[in-house]
């Protein structure tokens, strides 16, 4: 199958999110709702917009001249190698923390922390 040109762009995506929290019914799911959905919203637009900054620098890096792609794969390598540098920062896990309405000092942020599962497994 051939891709388009707009398919193979390196440009932006446009997507819309919700203001409020999605619908949602906890019995549908198996692992039921324990976050607040206002939370998960924030933490996804959150999230989302990290994304989309990453991808405005790497496009503008492609774009200028001084960022060289050889293929689909590589980007995607190298952007998942960015969102990566970025999350294992106190700066990273603070910028999601800010947008989810946290005021939290970046050296009061743990990035290690302890998973405490209540069921063995």
């Amino acid at each position: 199958m051939k891709e388009t040109s707009t398919e193979l762009s390196l440009a932006n995506f446009s997507f819309e999110l919700a203001d409020g929290p999605l619908p949602s019914d906890p019995a549908a799911n198996p692992f039921r709702l324990v976050v607040d959905p206002v939370m998960r919203t924030r933490l996804r637009r959150a999230l989302f917009e990290m994304i989309e900054q990453h991808d405005q620098e790497l496009a503008r890096y492609v774009s200028e001249g001084s960022l060289a792609l050889d293929s689909y794969k590589e980007y995607i390598e190298i952007f998942a190698n960015s969102l990566k540098q970025t999350m294992a920062t106190q700066e990273g896990v603070a910028y999601l923390m800010r947008v989810c309405g946290f005021d939290v000092r970046e050296e009061e942020i743990n990035l290690n922390p302890e998973t405490r599962w209540k069921v063995q497994r």
